[in-house]
C-alpha cells in the first residue's frame, strides 16, 4: 500500500453534508473569508485525526509486534475490515437526511464562526470519524511514515474548496453551478462513497489473504 492508495477515502470525507457546508459558505455574505474559515477547521480536524489514530496503531505495533508482526498486522487489518463495515453502513443510512436546518444560517457567517463549523462538523460526523481511524490505522499498519497522511489531508481540504474555487473561476455563473453541485452532493455522493468503501474493503481482504 502507498498513499495514492488511501486518497480515494477523501471522497467519503466530503460527500454529502460537508460538500453542501462548502457550497453554502462559497454563497454567503463572504464567501472567501468563510470559505477559508471553513476549510482551515476541516484541515486542523482531519490531520488531527489521522495522525491520532496513526500514532496509535503504530504504538499497537511497537508494543505487541515484537513476537509475531504478521499476527499483529492481521489483527488490524480485521479492525479496518470491521471499521469499513460500520462506515458503509453509516454512509447508506444517511443517504438520505438531507442537509439540517441550520445551515441556513451559513448564508450570513464570517471566518470564526465557519471555522468552528469545520471543526465541530468534521468531528461529529460519525462517517469522518471512521474514515480518519481507518486512513491513520491503514498508514500506520503498512509502515508508512506519517507525512504520508499529508496527501490525503490536502486532497479533502482541496475537494472542500471546489466550491470557493467555482466561485473564483466562473463568477456569476457560479450562482447557477453551486446549487447544481449541492443538489448533487446531498443526492447522490453517498453512491461514489459505497464504491470507494467497497474499494478500499477489496485492497484490505487481499491483505488478509497474503
Amino acid at each position: 500500500m502507498t498513499f495514492l492508495t488511501l486518497l480515494p477515502l477523501a471522497v467519503v470525507m466530503v460527500a454529502g453534508t460537508q460538500l453542501v457546508a462548502a457550497v453554502f459558505f462559497a454563497s454567503s455574505d463572504r464567501p472567501r473569508a468563510a470559505s477559508l474559515g471553513y476549510l482551515a477547521g476541516a484541515a486542523i480536524v482531519v490531520c488531527g485525526g489521522t495522525t491520532v489514530a496513526w500514532l496509535a496503531v503504530r504504538l499497537f505495533k511497537i508494543s505487541f509486534g515484537g513476537g509475531d508482526r504478521a499476527a499483529v498486522e492481521r489483527w488490524i487489518d480485521w479492525f479496518v475490515l470491521a471499521l469499513l463495515a460500520v462506515l458503509a453502513v453509516v454512509v447508506f443510512l444517511r443517504r438520505h437526511t438531507g442537509p439540517p436546518a441550520w445551515m441556513g444560517r451559513l448564508q450570513h457567517a464570517g471566518p470564526g464562526y465557519a471555522l468552528k463549523v469545520g471543526l465541530l462538523l468534521f468531528l461529529a460526523m460519525p462517517a469522518n470519524d471512521l474514515t480518519m481511524i481507518t486512513v491513520g490505522a491503514s498508514a500506520a499498519r503498512h509502515g508508512l511514515p506519517w507525512w504520508h497522511l499529508l496527501p490525503f489531508v490536502l486532497l479533502t481540504v482541496g475537494l472542500l474548496a471546489i466550491p470557493l474555487l467555482a466561485l473564483l473561476l466562473l463568477g456569476r455563473r457560479a450562482a447557477v453551478v453551486l446549487p447544481r453541485v449541492r443538489d448533487w452532493a446531498d443526492s447522490h455522493s453517498w453512491l461514489v462513497s459505497e464504491a470507494v468503501i467497497a474499494f478500499f474493503v477489496l485492497i484490505t481482504i487481499l491483505d488478509l489473504a497474503r
